[in-house]
Protein backbone atom coordinates (compact mmCIF):
# COMPACT_ATOMS: atom_id res chain seq x y z
CA UNK A 1 0.00 0.00 0.00
CA UNK A 2 2.88 2.41 0.86
CA UNK A 3 4.19 2.10 -2.51
CA UNK A 4 0.74 2.47 -3.91
CA UNK A 5 0.49 5.29 -2.27
CA UNK A 6 3.86 6.77 -2.70
CA UNK A 7 3.11 6.31 -6.87
CA UNK A 8 -0.24 8.13 -6.70
CA UNK A 9 1.28 10.97 -5.14
CA UNK A 10 4.15 11.22 -7.19
CA UNK A 11 1.44 10.92 -9.57
CA UNK A 12 -0.33 14.08 -8.30
CA UNK A 13 2.46 15.73 -8.91
CA UNK A 14 4.04 15.08 -11.77
CA UNK A 15 -0.17 16.16 -13.00
CA UNK A 16 0.41 19.60 -10.95
CA UNK A 17 3.37 20.08 -12.70
CA UNK A 18 2.05 19.37 -16.10
CA UNK A 19 -0.77 21.55 -14.80
CA UNK A 20 0.95 24.68 -13.54
CA UNK A 21 3.28 24.58 -16.50
CA UNK A 22 0.36 24.41 -18.86
CA UNK A 23 -1.24 27.13 -17.36
CA UNK A 24 2.40 29.57 -17.70
CA UNK A 25 2.34 28.41 -20.77
CA UNK A 26 -0.77 29.57 -21.79
CA UNK A 27 -0.38 33.21 -19.57
CA UNK A 28 3.01 33.68 -21.54
CA UNK A 29 1.43 33.12 -24.88
CA UNK A 30 -1.61 35.46 -23.84
CA UNK A 31 0.76 37.98 -22.61
CA UNK A 32 3.11 37.45 -25.87
CA UNK A 33 -0.59 38.12 -27.83
CA UNK A 34 -1.09 41.25 -25.55
CA UNK A 35 2.18 42.60 -26.56
CA UNK A 36 1.64 42.07 -30.26
CA UNK A 37 -1.98 43.80 -30.44
CA UNK A 38 -0.47 46.47 -28.42
CA UNK A 39 2.29 47.17 -30.27
CA UNK A 40 0.19 46.77 -33.67
CA UNK A 41 -2.35 49.22 -32.40
CA UNK A 42 0.42 52.05 -30.75
CA UNK A 43 2.17 51.57 -34.80
CA UNK A 44 -1.40 52.62 -36.15
CA UNK A 45 -2.41 55.29 -33.55
CA UNK A 46 -2.21 58.34 -36.28
CA UNK A 47 -4.80 56.33 -38.52
CA UNK A 48 -6.83 55.68 -35.61
CA UNK A 49 -6.86 59.38 -34.57
CA UNK A 50 -7.53 60.07 -38.25
CA UNK A 51 -10.60 58.14 -38.61
CA UNK A 52 -12.53 59.17 -35.47
CA UNK A 53 -11.57 62.76 -36.74
CA UNK A 54 -13.12 62.14 -40.04
CA UNK A 55 -16.47 60.48 -38.37
CA UNK A 56 -16.86 63.46 -36.05
CA UNK A 57 -16.14 65.85 -39.61
CA UNK A 58 -18.68 63.67 -41.61
CA UNK A 59 -21.44 63.69 -38.54
CA UNK A 60 -20.94 67.61 -38.33
CA UNK A 61 -19.72 67.36 -35.00
CA UNK A 62 -16.44 69.07 -35.72
CA UNK A 63 -15.05 71.65 -38.40
CA UNK A 64 -11.13 72.12 -38.69
CA UNK A 65 -10.06 74.82 -39.91
CA UNK A 66 -8.44 74.74 -43.58
CA UNK A 67 -5.05 75.84 -42.52
CA UNK A 68 -4.44 73.12 -39.68
CA UNK A 69 -2.85 69.98 -41.01
CA UNK A 70 -3.40 67.00 -39.00
CA UNK A 71 -0.90 65.28 -40.34
CA UNK A 72 1.62 67.71 -39.66
CA UNK A 73 0.54 67.69 -36.65
CA UNK A 74 0.45 64.26 -35.77
CA UNK A 75 4.37 63.96 -36.99
CA UNK A 76 5.40 67.01 -34.72
CA UNK A 77 3.50 65.19 -31.95
CA UNK A 78 5.35 62.07 -32.27
CA UNK A 79 8.94 63.69 -32.35
CA UNK A 80 7.73 65.44 -28.63
CA UNK A 81 6.48 62.04 -27.74
CA UNK A 82 10.18 60.63 -28.00
CA UNK A 83 11.23 63.34 -25.79
CA UNK A 84 8.45 62.81 -23.05
CA UNK A 85 8.90 60.14 -20.19
CA UNK A 86 8.02 59.81 -16.48
CA UNK A 87 9.09 60.33 -13.30
CA UNK A 88 11.39 57.27 -13.56
CA UNK A 89 12.53 58.34 -17.23
CA UNK A 90 10.67 55.36 -18.75
CA UNK A 91 9.95 57.03 -22.27
CA UNK A 92 6.58 57.67 -22.92
CA UNK A 93 5.73 55.09 -25.75
CA UNK A 94 6.70 52.46 -23.14
CA UNK A 95 5.15 52.95 -20.14
CA UNK A 96 1.67 54.73 -21.16
CA UNK A 97 -1.60 52.82 -22.65
CA UNK A 98 -2.46 53.07 -26.14
CA UNK A 99 -5.66 54.38 -25.34
CA UNK A 100 -4.72 57.52 -23.16
CA UNK A 101 -1.88 58.09 -25.84
CA UNK A 102 -4.98 58.02 -28.51
CA UNK A 103 -6.99 60.32 -26.34
CA UNK A 104 -4.10 62.87 -25.93
CA UNK A 105 -3.45 62.56 -29.77
CA UNK A 106 -7.31 63.17 -30.61
CA UNK A 107 -7.58 66.36 -28.11
CA UNK A 108 -4.41 67.88 -29.62
CA UNK A 109 -6.24 67.34 -33.33
CA UNK A 110 -10.18 68.38 -31.70
CA UNK A 111 -8.47 71.86 -30.49
CA UNK A 112 -6.58 72.52 -33.62
CA UNK A 113 -3.08 72.67 -32.10
CA UNK A 114 0.51 71.79 -32.47
CA UNK A 115 3.62 70.62 -30.25
CA UNK A 116 5.73 72.15 -32.86
CA UNK A 117 4.14 75.69 -32.46
CA UNK A 118 4.74 74.96 -28.42
CA UNK A 119 0.88 75.42 -28.18
CA UNK A 120 0.40 72.25 -26.35
CA UNK A 121 2.63 69.62 -24.75
CA UNK A 122 2.79 65.43 -23.31
CA UNK A 123 2.71 64.67 -19.88
CA UNK A 124 2.91 61.39 -18.07
CA UNK A 125 0.56 60.71 -14.92
CA UNK A 126 1.46 56.74 -14.08
CA UNK A 127 0.12 55.06 -17.13
CA UNK A 128 -1.61 58.23 -19.09
CA UNK A 129 -0.64 60.15 -21.13
CA UNK A 130 -2.36 63.84 -20.81
CA UNK A 131 -1.80 66.65 -23.35
CA UNK A 132 -1.76 70.41 -21.70
CA UNK A 133 -2.64 73.40 -23.55
CA UNK A 134 0.05 76.29 -23.13
CA UNK A 135 -1.34 79.80 -22.80
CA UNK A 136 -0.87 80.00 -26.69
CA UNK A 137 -2.40 76.90 -27.39
CA UNK A 138 -5.59 78.58 -25.25
CA UNK A 139 -5.35 81.70 -27.15
CA UNK A 140 -4.78 79.70 -30.88
CA UNK A 141 -8.43 77.67 -30.15
CA UNK A 142 -10.20 80.54 -29.21
CA UNK A 143 -9.04 82.42 -32.36
CA UNK A 144 -9.64 79.21 -34.24
CA UNK A 145 -13.21 78.64 -33.17
CA UNK A 146 -14.35 81.42 -30.56
CA UNK A 147 -14.58 83.91 -32.81
CA UNK A 148 -11.67 85.65 -31.27
CA UNK A 149 -9.65 88.39 -32.69
CA UNK A 150 -6.86 88.58 -30.32
CA UNK A 151 -6.24 87.85 -26.57
CA UNK A 152 -3.69 89.89 -23.69
CA UNK A 153 -3.41 90.08 -20.21
CA UNK A 154 -1.98 92.20 -17.54
CA UNK A 155 -1.18 91.48 -13.68
CA UNK A 156 -1.91 94.12 -11.27
CA UNK A 157 0.65 94.48 -8.74
CA UNK A 158 0.21 95.72 -5.51
CA UNK A 159 1.05 99.85 -5.70
CA UNK A 160 -1.02 100.08 -9.40
CA UNK A 161 -3.42 102.73 -9.61
CA UNK A 162 -6.48 100.06 -10.67
CA UNK A 163 -9.99 100.48 -10.87
CA UNK A 164 -12.72 98.81 -12.37
CA UNK A 165 -16.86 99.06 -13.25
CA UNK A 166 -19.62 96.91 -13.47
CA UNK A 167 -21.98 96.67 -16.27
CA UNK A 168 -25.63 97.12 -14.17
CA UNK A 169 -27.49 95.45 -17.34
CA UNK A 170 -24.90 92.36 -17.70
CA UNK A 171 -23.33 92.04 -14.82
CA UNK A 172 -20.15 92.02 -16.45
CA UNK A 173 -17.29 93.87 -15.30
CA UNK A 174 -14.51 96.17 -16.92
CA UNK A 175 -11.34 97.44 -16.35
CA UNK A 176 -11.73 101.62 -16.28
CA UNK A 177 -7.82 102.68 -15.20
CA UNK A 178 -4.75 100.88 -14.54
CA UNK A 179 -1.29 102.05 -14.52
CA UNK A 180 2.06 100.73 -12.99
CA UNK A 181 5.18 102.18 -11.41
CA UNK A 182 8.51 100.14 -12.23
CA UNK A 183 8.73 100.15 -7.94
CA UNK A 184 5.54 97.96 -7.86
CA UNK A 185 6.76 95.75 -10.35
CA UNK A 186 10.14 95.18 -8.76
CA UNK A 187 8.59 95.13 -5.93
CA UNK A 188 6.32 92.02 -7.36
CA UNK A 189 3.54 91.43 -5.13
CA UNK A 190 0.65 90.28 -7.30
CA UNK A 191 -3.08 91.20 -6.35
CA UNK A 192 -4.55 89.69 -9.56
CA UNK A 193 -4.59 89.78 -13.33
CA UNK A 194 -7.10 90.51 -16.21
CA UNK A 195 -7.40 89.11 -20.08
CA UNK A 196 -8.93 91.36 -22.21
CA UNK A 197 -10.43 89.20 -25.42
CA UNK A 198 -11.09 90.92 -28.33
CA UNK A 199 -13.94 89.71 -30.86
CA UNK A 200 -13.95 89.72 -34.67
CA UNK A 201 -17.35 92.43 -34.84
CA UNK A 202 -14.42 94.51 -32.07
CA UNK A 203 -15.97 94.42 -28.67
CA UNK A 204 -14.25 93.62 -25.84
CA UNK A 205 -14.57 91.54 -22.87
CA UNK A 206 -12.66 91.24 -19.97
CA UNK A 207 -12.28 88.69 -17.27
CA UNK A 208 -10.73 89.87 -13.87
CA UNK A 209 -9.65 87.42 -11.05
CA UNK A 210 -7.98 88.36 -7.82
CA UNK A 211 -5.19 86.21 -6.46
CA UNK A 212 -7.34 84.30 -4.16
CA UNK A 213 -9.26 82.57 -7.17
CA UNK A 214 -6.35 82.37 -9.31
CA UNK A 215 -4.46 80.25 -6.51
CA UNK A 216 -7.72 78.26 -5.86
CA UNK A 217 -7.59 77.63 -9.68
CA UNK A 218 -3.72 76.45 -9.44
CA UNK A 219 -4.95 74.42 -6.36
CA UNK A 220 -7.56 72.60 -8.80
CA UNK A 221 -4.63 70.90 -11.05
CA UNK A 222 -4.10 67.43 -9.60
CA UNK A 223 -0.09 68.03 -10.18
CA UNK A 224 -0.23 71.44 -8.40
CA UNK A 225 1.07 69.87 -5.32
CA UNK A 226 4.38 69.22 -6.90
CA UNK A 227 4.46 72.39 -8.71
CA UNK A 228 3.58 75.13 -6.46
CA UNK A 229 7.25 76.46 -6.16
CA UNK A 230 6.85 76.70 -10.26
CA UNK A 231 3.85 78.34 -9.99
CA UNK A 232 5.14 81.03 -7.36
CA UNK A 233 8.46 81.35 -8.70
CA UNK A 234 6.73 82.18 -12.06
CA UNK A 235 3.49 83.97 -10.80
CA UNK A 236 3.33 86.51 -13.35
CA UNK A 237 3.11 84.34 -16.73
CA UNK A 238 1.27 81.12 -14.42
CA UNK A 239 -0.84 84.12 -13.37
CA UNK A 240 -1.84 85.44 -16.77
CA UNK A 241 -2.09 81.42 -18.33
CA UNK A 242 -4.83 81.31 -15.31
CA UNK A 243 -7.52 83.93 -16.45
CA UNK A 244 -6.52 83.78 -20.32
CA UNK A 245 -8.00 79.89 -19.79
CA UNK A 246 -10.93 81.25 -18.09
CA UNK A 247 -11.70 84.08 -20.48
CA UNK A 248 -10.80 81.75 -23.37
CA UNK A 249 -13.06 79.10 -22.15
CA UNK A 250 -16.27 81.10 -22.43
CA UNK A 251 -16.07 81.29 -26.32
CA UNK A 252 -15.08 77.89 -26.69
CA UNK A 253 -17.53 76.41 -24.86
CA UNK A 254 -20.15 78.01 -26.96
CA UNK A 255 -18.44 77.40 -30.03
CA UNK A 256 -20.51 75.49 -32.49
CA UNK A 257 -17.89 72.68 -31.89
CA UNK A 258 -19.05 72.76 -28.66
CA UNK A 259 -19.14 69.24 -27.58
CA UNK A 260 -15.99 67.33 -28.70
CA UNK A 261 -14.05 71.21 -28.42
CA UNK A 262 -15.02 71.83 -25.09
CA UNK A 263 -14.45 68.56 -23.62
CA UNK A 264 -11.28 68.86 -25.21
CA UNK A 265 -10.29 72.15 -23.72
CA UNK A 266 -11.82 70.94 -20.37
CA UNK A 267 -9.58 67.94 -20.22
CA UNK A 268 -6.30 69.28 -21.54
CA UNK A 269 -6.71 72.71 -19.02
Amino acid sequence: RSGNAGAYILGRNKIGIRTNNSRKEKEMASKKETNAVEKITKKNIAEAVLSRVDKMQESGGLVLPPDYNVGNALTAAYLDLQKTVDKNGVPAEQCCTVESTTRALLDMVVQGLSPEKKQCYFVVHGKELTLMRSYMGTVAAAKRFGGVKDVFAQVIYKGDDFEMEIDPSTGKRKVTKHSQSLEAIEEGTLRGAYASVVLEDGSVYQEIMTMDEIRNAWAQGSAYGSKAKTHEKFGQEMAKKTVINRACKLFINTSTDAQPLSEAFNRTT
